[in-house]
């Protein structure tokens, strides 16, 4: 009967074992957090950096210039 009530205990914890920590949850979901702030973050840059490359070739061609502030706006849109 002992034998039972430990196996009996072993198999309701035993699911317990296998479930994170609330700390695991979080720094996982930092993690995540991180990850994606480092995808905006290089997101801006190749922006900025299309922006750039696009006033470079536009010369002094205004129309052309305000073209390229759709760019700039996509990489503020993303702050």
């Amino acid at each position: 009967m002992r034998h039972f009530r430990i196996l009996k205990l072993a198999v309701l914890l035993a699911p317990l074992a296998a479930c994170s920590t609330p700390q695991e949850d979080l720094l996982e979901a930092q993690k995540h957090s991180y990850e994606a702030q480092e995808e905006v973050a290089r997101e801006r840059l190749e922006l900025v950096e299309k922006y750039q490359d696009c006033v470079d070739d536009a010369d002094d061609d205004q129309r052309k210039i305000e073209a390229c502030e759709s760019y700039l706006k996509a990489a503020e849109a993303l702050k």
